[in-house]
């Protein structure tokens, strides 16, 4: 049996495929917490905690966020601490931010859970795994 274990886990999965397990993992992970998330067409879950006011960034826009990034298992991989902040142009960051941090206004904040192809897909980025479901907890402060 680990034979055939470790041999699928050598076999490449489609892209469609991936998006399958991880949209499974991510429901799971919401079940599992007593979550309920929105579901775009790509697969980002999100959950809006406070819908803030003064509209929303663009793609083109440069944001300035509190953030906190962690793993399903809970490990933290990167935040702001404090009172820092982190100031980025959307257009710079992985896909499931681009889509995420619009559906905020400034002030909002949220928990967006990203399967694998909205983050670093079959890379792993230092702490980050390959084919990681990634959750953001992030706070607009402000957009220009």
């Amino acid at each position: 049996l680990s034979a055939l274990t470790l041999s699928s886990c050598d076999k490449e999965i489609s892209a469609a495929e991936q998006l399958e397990q991880d949209v499974e993992k991510i429901k799971k992970y919401l079940a599992d917490n007593n979550l309920t998330a929105i579901a775009t067409p790509s697969g980002l879950h999100h959950i809006i905690t406070e819908t803030g006011s003064g509209g929303a960034p663009t793609i083109q826009s440069t944001v300035t966020v509190k953030y906190k990034g962690y793993l399903l298992d809970g490990t933290i991989f990167d935040q702001t601490t404090g009172s820092q902040t982190a100031t980025f142009p959307l257009a710079n960051l992985i896909s499931g931010w681009q889509e995420g941090i619009p559906l905020l206004q400034k002030g909002g904040k949220g928990t967006f859970l990203l399967p694998s192809a909205l983050g670093y897909g079959p890379n792993q980025v230092g702490p980050i795994p390959a084919n990681s479901v990634l959750i953001f907890e992030i706070e607009l402060i402000d957009f220009h």
